[in-house]
């Protein structure tokens, strides 16, 4: 166990413990402190306050604000008002709270004492407000933080509208690297579309408590190639378009013709926020074997949920027409509308996009079978070869993962390959003349990594784009670790999805 989690259940049991501690001064049963929501339900209940906030608590984001609140509320009915008996409450109530609790010189003071305190309405909302943003900024940027899922990338792990929980604590907090920003927005204000932060002050990478990476660990990162982007307002590019992209496709003074006025660059932090599966870190050699991934030559597990493409056709004859059972499109939970998961073809088959476990459980027809589909070779899969390479996203690599400490001899292959990792993300200058290296102005005919560097890839392999399609993530990059999905939502609450731990 990681340090950080050690300090992360020190300060949970000290909150509770001491929580406990002061119910029994106020006339609460202990063990209701040990309750989560049902310990702020009593104190919401003792304080006589209108039971409208405790509800409001569910609220995404601002229900972090409301429990802050209603603790340093449960704190003014101990007498205390001062600013540095609220700024406790906040910033260290796992040491403040056991005081209350188990201290001679506290007592529950009541209603009484609250009302006799004199008091503006005005000014207590500014001061609960004002720590309730400095308490959640701490919390969202060192413990963990609230990610919705945007795109179907990772189904049928994660689906679109499923609400996270990311824990930045598993790899080690990290330190931002633009520290004066608008609290509760990532790189963008909305309505006035400018950016959220400033860069006068800028922080080294520096992380906490640090720890690795994990093979098979789903986690949430900044997006490497977005350093730089062409900012369309209508979305063409961003994300799914990357400016890297358009200038392989178009050229760069095509680029910078057409777009000047929208390419605009973002430091590590404010990158746009990705979620993946890392199915390999560094050190690892990794190939992609007719869509199995394989990590130093031995096949990879493969997740019940992962999805990717079939064939569905007759047997006996592949390029007779097939007619689909309904029953087995809604036992692999396929919308016939959805392109994205049920495509007819030109020869009578149909491309399905499923699960392993939706496989598992269907029964197909004995005259049915479904046949792995297998991916053209492509050349617009990292590191770009041209299409003679014959990589596609079902047959790729081999490939080795940058490791902290791990060398690497300055071949041209090698260049294409780690060239962004040198000059990039570990920030040396790079020149290549006549088939000769320099790394900071010295000759070079190797070079030695800095950090460790992982690759990832989305369970839905054949509509995510993952690191087959841009390489790298440094283990700057990375934010946290996907560990509860809290709520999801599609038409309706999806309540067997509530609280539901990631793997």
């Amino acid at each position: 166990m990681s340090i950080g989690w050690i300090i992360f259940i020190v300060a949970t049991i000290g909150w509770h413990v001491g929580l406990y501690g002061m119910f029994k001064k106020a006339g609460i049963e202990g063990w209701k402190a040990f309750i989560p929501f049902y310990n702020t339900w009593c104190m919401v209940e003792k304080m006589e306050l209108k039971k409208v906030w405790f509800f409001l608590q569910f609220i995404p984001i601002a229900g972090q604000f409301i429990t802050i609140w209603i603790t340093i509320k449960f704190v003014e009915y101990f007498g205390r008002f001062s600013f540095l008996h609220h700024a406790a409450t906040v910033l260290v109530p796992f040491i403040y709270f056991p005081y209350m609790g188990f201290s001679p010189n506290e007592r529950y003071a009541g209603k009484k004492v609250v009302d006799n305190y004199k008091k503006s309405g005005a000014r207590e909302w500014i001061d609960a407000a004002a720590f309730a943003v400095v308490a959640a900024s701490i919390i969202r940027t060192f413990v963990f933080e609230a990610y919705t899922i945007p795109t179907p990338s990772m189904e049928k792990t994660l689906l679109v509208n499923d609400f996270l929980f990311v824990s930045k604590f598993s790899y080690g907090p990290r330190l931002p690297n633009t520290p004066l920003a608008v609290p509760f927005v990532h790189h963008t204000l909305p309505i006035i579309n400018t950016k959220s932060y400033t860069e006068i002050i800028s922080l080294p990478y520096k992380r906490w408590f640090a720890s690795d990476v994990k093979r098979n660990d789903v986690v949430v990162f900044n997006f490497p190639v977005n350093d730089t982007l062409i900012n369309d307002p209508e979305q063409k590019f961003g994300s799914q378009v990357t400016y890297y992209q358009a200038v392989r496709q178009l050229g760069r003074d095509a680029v910078l013709q057409s777009y000047r006025s929208m390419i605009i660059t973002r430091p590590v932090d404010k990158r746009e926020n990705f979620i993946k599966r890392c199915v390999a870190i560094g050190g690892d050699s990794l190939q992609v074997i007719n869509g199995r991934v394989h990590v130093n030559g031995q096949p990879q597990q493969l997740f019940p949920q992962m999805e990717r493409m079939y064939i569905l056709r007759n047997k006996s004859a592949a390029d007779k027409p097939l007619y689909v059972d309904k029953d087995i499109l809604q036992s692999w939970g396929i919308d016939p509308h959805n392109d994205e998961d049920f495509m007819a073809r030109n020869d009578g088959t149909y491309i399905v996009n499923v699960s392993n476990e939706e496989i598992s459980n269907a029964k197909l027809p004995a005259t049915v079978e479904l046949v792995e589909y297998i991916s053209e070779p492509e050349s617009s899969l990292f590191p770009y070869y041209n299409a003679n390479s014959k990589w596609s996203a079902d047959n790729y690599g081999p490939l080795w993962i940058p490791q902290k400490g791990g060398t690497i001899q300055l071949t041209p292959d090698n260049v294409i390959r780690y060239r962004r990792c040198i000059e990039v993300y570990e920030g040396n200058k790079f020149e290549e003349n006549n088939g000769k290296y320099k790394i900071n102005d010295a000759d070079a005919t190797s070079y030695t990594f800095k950090m460790n560097y992982y690759w990832m890839m989305g369970d839905n392999r054949h509509n995510s784009l993952d690191s087959r399609y841009w390489g790298f993530v440094p283990e700057d990059h990375v934010v946290g670790k996907a560990s509860l999905i809290w709520f999801s939502w599609e038409h309706g609450p999806r309540w067997k999805r509530f609280f539901r731990s990631i793997k």
